[in-house]
């Protein structure tokens, strides 16, 4: 019945479809197909589901139990009991099981007349025949290939295989250290520019130990570099500085970016994901051991599905695949099959953007308007990720409350065996659940249930209340997930095979089905065939790895070039299609991705390759003439300066103050909340923020839940946690000068560091002076600096002993604090304010620490403190 004529197109069978309706329905029933059966359901059927059904269960309407009687589809996949509908099977189907049902509390309709006998009749009628339904009109253009991508196939620099071009001639041979200054140098020389000088010492040391690691050179590093800068040495430093656990934090933090790491879903109802942080500590050890990079992307896209020869390293495998799952997602989507393929496209999003920069997910609705990425070709990878479970442990629920949106059965259970809890206690336990919720379900909803109690809330609230908070005792004893031993990943579905084009995007509109597959945009000479029974996840990462692929290497090279110099190569670094930027250096990028892969895809030595360039050890200096002709610096004749990232500027101060924590943090303050709605004004959140404020481990270590920046990281442009980031936003505001100025953690760690320089009684106040420029900026104070710091320090301790203020204790707060959540009936009437985060007072004991803490904090706040040159 279902006619296909197969193209070949770049070694991939691409089904163009002839459908007739049964195909396209995905069923073999008789009249369902032929115009009597259609002529039936509009005249007998569809008046039934529209007088009787849609006011409560259609797309425009509260579809309640996530049941939509308006769409076929949408009745064979039922709502939250079940499929509504069997084909051919009235007597268990549930629609007609409701209609007939004599229970006045499960009979449907709820409200209005109950359906006549005949109607019945007509529906059992129309069942068994084969839910007759009319077809979808198919688009025309859906797998037609439009005719001008086969130029664009051919004419775009990214969709080329790699080159292994040869090094270019140079005017001035001395100046080239390696063939990536043989490159610059070619296209300074063919620009009439000539390079600027090297970086001093003191600059370049400072610049590659935040470059590598995140954090700022102590004063003896500073000095020793100082007195022996000489290649070897700068080579040497370089290697100490790859090889320190601070280095797999900081370009782990880089990866995280890229991975939209969050510890919550984020929108609408914000469900916390307790075990995120083993993903991030996931990480962080793979960058810390230079996990090859084409490993890297396998074990995050398909680790459940490689091989592992014990209980820790299944574990990690599965822990890596918190990648696909860690994303955003909305629970308080009405449809299943819209969470499905929304929680789909998230996916491919992800998977796309950050390993071949490409924005895929534009082809969901119609083919690419830029790129060679046709419907079918998204359709075909949705079918590996529809035959993936997203084991995120959240479901969908429209207005859902409390543990509603908590799927324990979908978290990816650990290989570590949990041990096992006491049988009598959860036997106690599970009593008084089973108790609270026949108390709940005999009041939910009556007449005595929604009557207002004294306190003007509903009758039935303290019921509930009660049913959540025994359901979350019992999980916290019983359940794996709870007790630590599953993670967010993902697994192969039950249900494996390919999946339809959605008309227009719309999940319930089918399309013709596309085979599972990779993208055509460019041509691979091997292509992996996806195994029958299997998802395609595994094939997906061996595809996206292969040494063919033009795009995996290009891109993570132009990553790592963009964090070393602040551009990339490719100045738009997610996003290599035809309207993303042109490569400033095309032969460079594809030497150094053809090295990379012969490298065995190792990020530290493309790293050390990349600094020890001299292009990368340039000063900062900047001619009028150069920024007449390259204003950018896109041809590398300077060393362009960045500003710190959030994450730095915060751990810079606290190493700066001593009193960064050098120990990884264990775990996250969220692994101690449940998947229940997080409010931004609740006390869990409060809770959050405060621990946030407080914690001295490195920034990578904060709790990172969607739409609760720390305040610590709030002015300086932290990543946003939605979509893939490879480059962050660097601006400079007016509000960052105010938080530096008036923050309490910034005040702490300026006192913290006065107090630490007084307390060096071997020292006068000249030394003093010069050590904390060494720990601020990284660098010694001019003669002219020193004694303006003097001076200031002088007038300062002798104003404050004049004006010192009032230290005595201040009464504490008396405000009320909820000390437990409690679910309101309707969540979408929680109050929304943001919480008010209590902030410690920061007091010096002695005037000249309060003159040498406002010194420091000026150090803070200069700009000096918050650039690298």
């Amino acid at each position: 019945m279902k006619r296909i004529r197969i193209i070949k197109m770049n070694r991939f069978q691409l089904p163009v479809f002839a459908l007739t309706a049964a195909a396209l329905m995905g069923h073999r029933a008789v009249r369902a197909e032929e115009p009597e059966g259609i002529a039936f359901f509009e005249k007998k059927v569809r008046p039934i589901l529209s007088e009787h059904c849609y006011s409560c269960h259609a797309a425009d309407t509260n579809a309640s139990g996530g049941l939509r009687v308006d769409d076929r589809n949408g009745l064979l996949a039922g709502g939250k009991t079940g499929p509504a509908i069997i084909e051919g099977d009235p007597e268990n189907s549930l629609l007609l099981q409701r209609v007939r049902h004599g229970n006045a509390k499960r009979q449907m309709p709820k409200e209005g007349d109950l359906l006549t006998e005949e109607e019945i009749a007509d529906l059992t009628t129309w069942i068994k025949d084969g839910v007759a339904w009319p077809r979808e009109k198919i688009p025309a253009s859906i797998g037609r290939v439009r005719a001008d991508y086969a130029a664009l196939k051919t004419s775009h620099w990214a969709w080329q295989p790699l080159s292994k071009p040869a090094l270019p001639s140079v005017a001035d041979s001395n100046w080239p250290l390696g063939a990536i200054d043989q490159f610059i140098l070619a296209r300074l020389e063919s620009s009439k520019l000539s390079p600027v000088p090297e970086a001093d010492p003191v600059t370049l040391i400072r610049r590659i130990t935040f470059d590598l690691t995140g954090l700022p050179p102590t004063p003896a590093e500073i000095e020793a570099f100082r007195k022996n800068s000489s290649r070897e040495n700068f080579a040497m430093v370089v290697d100490r500085l790859l090889e320190s656990s601070q280095f797999g934090e900081r370009w782990g933090r880089h990866w995280l970016d890229v991975a939209r790491y969050g510890e919550s879903t984020g929108p609408s109802r914000n469900i916390p994901y307790p075990n995120a942080w083993k993903y991030r500590d996931y990480v962080l050890d793979a960058v810390s051991k230079d996990l090859p990079y084409n490993r890297f992307i396998q074990e995050q896209i398909a680790g459940d599905l490689l091989p592992a020869e014990t209980p820790a390293e299944r574990d990690r495998l599965l822990t890596a695949t918190g990648f696909l799952a860690l994303g955003v997602k909305d629970v308080n989507q009405r449809f299943k099959t819209r969470f499905i393929m929304d929680n789909v496209d998230e996916q491919i999003d992800t998977v796309t953007r950050s390993v071949l920069g490409l924005t895929v997910s534009c082809a969901r609705c119609h083919d690419h308007k830029f790129d060679p990425i046709p419907t079918t070709d998204y359709y075909s990878l949705a079918g590996i990720f529809t035959s993936t479970d997203d084991c995120a442990g959240v479901r969908n629920k429209m207005g859902g409350g409390g543990l509603d949106y908590y799927d324990p059965a979908m978290l990816v259970k650990l290989a570590t065996e949990a041990p096992e809890p006491p049988a009598e206690e959860v036997a106690r336990l599970q009593a008084i659940v089973d108790e609270t919720k026949k108390a709940w379900d005999a009041i939910r909803g009556t007449p005595e249930g929604l009557k207002p109690a004294a306190n003007g809330k509903p009758t039935q609230r303290p019921f509930r209340v009660k049913y959540e908070a025994a359901r979350g005792d019992l999980l916290a004893l019983s359940d794996p997930a709870t007790r630590g031993y599953a993670v967010h990943g993902v697994r192969e579905a039950k249900k494996v095979g390919d999946t339809e084009v959605r008309i227009r995007g719309e999940a319930e509109r089918l399309g013709p089905t596309v085979q599972r597959g990779f993208l055509t945009a460019f041509t691979m000479a091997e292509v992996p065939a996806i195994t029958p029974g299997q998802s395609g996840r595994l094939e997906l990462a061996q595809w996206l790895t292969s040494p063919a692929n033009p795009l995996t290497p290009r891109v993570i090279v132009n990553r790592v070039w963009q964090h070393l110099f602040g551009v990339g190569i490719v100045n738009t670094v997610d996003n290599f299609g035809v309207k993303g930027d042109q490569p400033s250096h095309p032969e460079l990028l594809d030497y150094l991705a053809s090295e990379f892969i012969g490298n065995d895809w190792s990020i530290k030595k493309l790293i050390k390759t990349i600094v020890l360039s001299r292009a990368y050890q340039l000063g900062g200096e900047a001619p009028a003439g150069h920024q007449e002709i390259d204003p950018a610096n896109r041809l590398v004749w300077r060393h362009s300066p960045r500003r710190l990232d959030a994450e730095e500027i915060r751990d810079a101060m606290l190493a700066s103050a001593g009193r960064l924590e050098s120990k990884p943090s264990n775990g996250s303050p969220v692994r101690e909340l449940r998947m229940v709605e997080l409010r931004d004004n609740g006390p869990e959140a409060r809770k959050i923020q405060e621990q946030a404020g407080r914690g001295l481990s490195r920034s990578v270590y904060l709790p990172l839940l969607r739409g609760l920046t720390p305040a610590t990281l709030e002015a300086f442009d932290p990543v946003q946690q939605t979509l893939v980031t490879g480059q962050r936003d660097a601006s400079t505001v007016p509000t960052q000068a105010l938080y530096l100025l008036n923050s309490t953690f910034v005040r702490q760690q300026a006192l913290a560091l006065a107090e630490r320089e007084l307390a060096e009684a071997d020292r006068d106040e000249p030394d003093w002076i010069r050590h904390a420029y060494l720990l601020t900026l990284g660098r010694e104070p001019s003669v002219q600096e020193a004694a303006r710091a003097e001076k200031y320090l002088l007038e300062y301790e002798s104003a404050y002993r004049e004006l010192q203020p009032d230290t005595s204790p201040r009464p504490a707060d008396e405000s009320a604090e909820p000390t437990a959540e409690e679910e309101p009936v309707n969540p979408d009437d929680i109050d929304r304010t943001v919480a008010l985060v209590k902030e410690d007072v920061v007091q010096p004991k002695t005037p000249k620490a309060a003159a040498w803490a406002t010194f420091i904090q000026a150090l803070y706040a200069s700009a000096e403190f918050r650039f690298v040159r």
